[in-house]
């Protein structure tokens, strides 16, 4: 399903789960463990309904860290089966209800080592794991992203395609243009492709400006679907990542990145340069929020449910035109004369 929507037209993703869940309170900064997938799903499939509503047409499912490694941290380890069932399960029900494509999710295990068989075989066994316990409850495809190391994207993908699943693989380039075990992009986009990735791209880390550049050079270094998902924070050249910003002197990640925040206008203004960069599928990480996703899809031309709802200005009682400023000083004089007013009325 995925590969047929991306072959008509760009696909829109979903935005920042992980630290939207956050900042709502339902996640603990620090180990960023999912565990609000059993704890508080109304929280969760709250958000997968905002992002529909918002334009995104893939929802994943919340599987990040959903692996035994990362949820022993929270105590979680033994509830690894639920929160990749449950999470799914929810992606699943939101997106029959808007129409939307329900993605798969593993990520970095952080058991990988290059040089160390017995992690190679530990980090397959997790994705294997997680996949297992997705597969059936409505994925219809993968995507595996923030892998650092090439070596560890490969075992993803394998562990993806022996399922029998579409695979996205997303690198999280945090080594400038190398991947950790210094391979360079495009030997890596490369690499990826020749292995059968039918989508592969780059997420979080950096913002539009400082990953859009890269993606070209992925965009000609192969020929399959590239994927595009920064973050939603702005970087500078002199930091190019968002866990590097300084905020009053000392580190903005991960509670002091409010001032970093892009607006949902140069969240517009990216969807629409990876567009006619050729990106496929136009998605977003880290503090990418359901305002920001609806501003990406109205930017491509696509009307959403909340639609309805985008900005209306020329009806601010200040901001707006002639006509309405005219109508707001007469009910400022109304009120000054005593007159009633019924202040509800449009």
């Amino acid at each position: 399903m995925i590969l047929e929507r991306l072959a008509n037209d760009v696909v829109i993703g979903d935005g920042g789960v992980v630290f939207e869940l956050e900042r709502r309170g339902y996640v603990s900064a620090g180990p960023f463990t999912p565990v609000v997938v059993v704890e508080h799903p109304e929280a969760l499939r709250q958000l997968q309904v905002d992002f529909a509503r918002a334009g995104a047409e893939v929802l994943q499912a919340y599987t990040y860290y959903a692996h035994e490694e990362k949820l022993k941290v929270s105590d979680m380890g033994g509830a690894v089966s639920a929160i990749n069932a449950v999470a799914t399960q929810i992606a699943k029900e939101v997106a029959d209800e808007y129409n939307c494509i329900v993605a798969g999710n593993i990520c970095n295990t952080w058991v990988y080592e290059p040089g160390d068989p017995t992690s190679h075989k530990e980090t397959r066994r997790q994705f294997d794991t997680q996949i297992e316990h997705q597969l059936p409850h409505g994925a219809d495809f993968f995507i595996a992203e923030t892998l650092q190391y090439l070596g560890e994207a490969e075992i993803a993908l394998r562990a993806i395609h022996d399922a029998g699943a579409p695979a996205m693989i997303t690198l999280g380039l945090a080594y400038g243009d190398r991947t950790a075990d210094d391979v360079g992009l495009e030997e890596a986009a490369k690499r990826l492709e020749d292995a059968g990735a039918e989508i592969i791209g780059l997420n979080c880390f950096r913002d539009p400006s400082h990953m859009l550049p890269l993606l070209g050079r992925m965009r000609e270094a192969a020929s399959c679907h590239i994927a595009a998902q920064p973050v939603a924070f702005r970087c500078t050249d002199e930091r190019p990542y968002f866990q590097a910003q300084q905020w009053q002197d000392g580190p903005a990640f991960p509670l002091s990145l409010d001032p970093f925040y892009l607006t949902r206008a140069e969240m517009a203004d990216y969807a629409l340069r990876a567009r006619e960069m050729g990106i496929r599928f136009i998605g977003s990480c880290c503090g990418s929020a359901p305002h920001h996703v609806r501003a990406m899809a109205e930017a491509l031309g696509r009307t959403t449910p909340n639609t309805k709802f985008s900005p209306r200005l020329d009806l601010h009682p200040i901001m707006g035109d002639e006509s309405h400023r005219r109508e707001r000083d007469q009910r400022i004089l109304d009120e000054q004369r005593g007159e009633d007013i019924d202040w509800r009325s449009p």
